[in-house]
């Protein structure tokens, strides 16, 4: 016979385990690309599947399962993906490979202000600029991480994470052994957030390797005179180290926004700072595909470093929400031979059906001027979440 006590515990894990909640997100997306080279022209049709269960709480205590899929469909898989070995040289690349894998698998410890994590988890730091999950792509970027994060009140909060493996886009054929420590303090005044951060990453190869970052930032948005205006800047600096690099580099980015009339306009202004030409600001752990324009030609930073100066509206029309941004960008510390990179354009339009399905297009178009090549590249997509 059981005690009363050990039959009290036993129904509380029970208690715990059936007052959990299954979750999902599905997606179907068309991504086309045509590139000025002797490529093919991409043609992509995926469809990703994420399934979880989260359980409820004992004692601060509770587990999260979460599954990822992601499948061609109507056999429409034209395209590359290098890491994968699909189509090797053949196609443009789209970088959404086949794969089913475990997405998130994490226990969670959560009390007063104090929450711990450890397994795999989705780790997205300050808007995803350094440390990010990288969710556009159809497998998401996560971490093999032990989190703990502090927050006494709601205006301020310290993160730590140590992170061992870093689970990146191509399933698993591009995973990375890793000894990263990520640390993040915010502090939420009136006028805006600061932050202040220390990312430091190292590849777990056995090699002679470091690429540290310590920054802050600042962005806020206050009403003047009617209007609502935001506002931001950060720096950053970052050593790079390995057997044969020992280089120093500076991050600067600036933005100012106004809403007007139901418009959002916001000029940002963003350097990736180069050492002599060397090697360029690096942030290969951030959601890239958000940043310096939407064709991906910016995923590592040129060694010349990079200025990406932008210019964006946004706003609402029939129900959904439309975005255009121009982007100018220009080496940090040019070449003989290169100074201007080019330009790019990018249109958004996101709207929901029938409250629960996400519909969008998405369109980019890179001018070159002689760095890679014109490239043009849409999106067309339905997704849904419960």
């Amino acid at each position: 016979m059981f005690s009363t006590e050990v039959y009290a515990q036993t129904n509380s894990v029970y208690d715990a385990i059936s007052s959990g909640t299954v979750f999902a997100d599905f997606r179907l997306r068309y991504e086309g690309v045509s590139q000025d080279n002797p490529l093919e022209d991409a043609d992509a049709l995926t469809f990703r599947t994420r399934l979880g269960y989260r359980s409820g709480d004992l004692n601060g205590f509770s587990f999260t399962v979460e599954m990822e899929d992601n499948r061609i469909a109507l056999g429409q898989g034209d395209y590359t993906v290098g890491p994968s070995g699909y189509n090797p040289g053949l196609y443009s690349v789209v970088a959404d490979p086949e794969f089913t894998e475990l997405d998130q698998g994490f226990v969670q410890y959560k009390k007063d202000g104090f929450t711990a994590k450890v397994g795999r988890q989705v780790i997205a730091l300050d808007g995803h600029r350094f440390v990010g999950h990288v969710g556009w792509r159809q497998d998401r970027q996560t971490f093999d991480a032990a989190t703990v994060v502090y927050a006494p009140n709601k205006n301020l909060k310290v993160q730590y994470s140590y992170v061992d493996q870093r689970n990146r886009i191509f399933g698993e054929d591009a995973d990375l052994d890793a000894k990263d420590h990520f640390l993040n303090a915010s502090y939420q005044s009136s006028l805006g957030k600061l932050v202040a951060y220390s990312y430091l990453l190292e590849v777990d190869n056995g090699t002679d390797n470091s690429l540290d970052t310590y920054g802050v930032s600042f962005r806020g948005a206050k009403e003047l005179a009617g209007t609502k205006v935001s506002y931001g800047v950060e720096y950053a600096t970052q050593t790079n180290t390995n057997a044969t690099l020992d280089a120093d580099t500076d991050y600067i980015q600036a933005e100012l926004g106004a809403d007007i009339l139901g418009i959002n306009a916001k000029l940002a202004y963003e350097v990736l700072g180069s050492d002599d030409g060397v090697v360029g600001f690096s942030t290969p752990l951030a959601t890239l595909h958000k940043f310096n324009g939407w064709s991906d030609q910016f995923l590592a930073t040129p060694a010349g470093g990079l200025v990406d100066t932008s210019f964006s509206l946004s706003g609402k029309l029939a129900g959904g929400k439309w975005l255009a941004v121009y982007h100018d960008f220009k080496a940090d510390e040019a070449s003989a031979t290169l100074d201007d990179y080019g330009t790019e354009i990018n249109l958004q339009y996101v709207t929901t059906l029938a409250e629960k399905y996400q519909v969008a297009i998405k369109y980019a178009d890179y001018s070159s001027d002689g760095f890679k090549v014109d490239t043009e590249k849409l999106w067309v997509w339905v997704s849904t979440k419960f």
